[in-house]
């Protein structure tokens, strides 16, 4: 038997559906992870439009709209990256508000970065932002894929509870 929704996925859809927002969804680590977790809430068609699974370096520059120049600068492993992923996602989506994830599940370093490094993106109707996660002690590429759902469905219901729009 499973265990049920995500209690913070649960709350941050019942805020955004509160707000009138929509949201979308760009993974790149976690591999739709975080939009499973979204979608197994009931009724979260409400707010979920979509989500872009953007594994490829090119499915990040060429559908998602990240720009080559911070591909080239920042690298995919970056706080540009995944509030570029975000950007993408909400626009191509028609969505108010994105989620996106980047980072080095492992086995092995990348782009110089250890293994844990994970961006969590988040768009929303007073911005763009990121934050950086160091999920090193989580363990092994599943325990970080993880540990990167589980701090971007507190990211998002920690925004969706800023919203003054409910």
């Amino acid at each position: 038997m499973s265990p049920g929704p995500h209690p913070a996925a649960v709350e941050a859809l019942d805020a955004l559906v509160a707000s009138g927002a929509s949201l979308a969804v760009a993974e790149s680590l976690t591999g739709g992870r975080v939009a499973a977790a979204l979608t197994a809430v009931p009724g979260a068609s409400r707010v979920v439009r979509g989500g872009v699974v953007s594994y490829a370096t090119e499915v990040k520059v060429d559908v998602l709209g990240v720009p080559a120049e911070v591909v080239e600068h920042d690298g995919v492993v970056s706080a540009a990256c995944a509030e570029a992923m975000a950007r993408g996602a909400a626009r191509l989506l028609g969505a108010t508000h994105a989620v996106a994830t980047t980072g080095v599940a492992g086995p092995d370093r990348q782009e110089g970065k250890p293994v844990g490094t994970v961006f969590v993106g988040l768009l929303t109707p007073a911005g763009v932002r990121s934050e950086r996660l160091d999920l090193a002690a989580a363990g092994d590429r599943a325990g970080i894929q993880e540990a990167t759902v589980e701090a971007a469905l507190r990211l998002l219901l920690a925004a969706a509870r800023e919203d003054p729009r409910h």
